[in-house]
């Protein structure tokens, strides 16, 4: 199983997403460019949505009637 050693933080995903949407708006890069950062962004949005899940998750819980304090 390949796995990345160190996840990037929700921020710091938030942070190289806002990157690429610049770029792709402002350099004009190459098309195999243009793609690789297309991926790259759709591949940070799916962790940050896994991530938004889990805390959702978290917080409901933790929000339930009889949840230990």
């Amino acid at each position: 199983m390949t796995t990345k050693k160190k996840q990037e933080s929700f921020e710091a995903s938030i942070l190289r997403l806002e990157e690429i949407v610049q770029k792709l708006e402002s350099d004009a890069p190459s098309l195999d460019e243009a793609v690789g950062l297309f991926e790259e962004g759709k591949t940070l949005i799916a962790a940050c949505a896994k991530k938004l899940d889990e805390a959702d998750q978290k917080l409901q819980i933790l929000n339930e009637p009889n949840a230990s304090k």
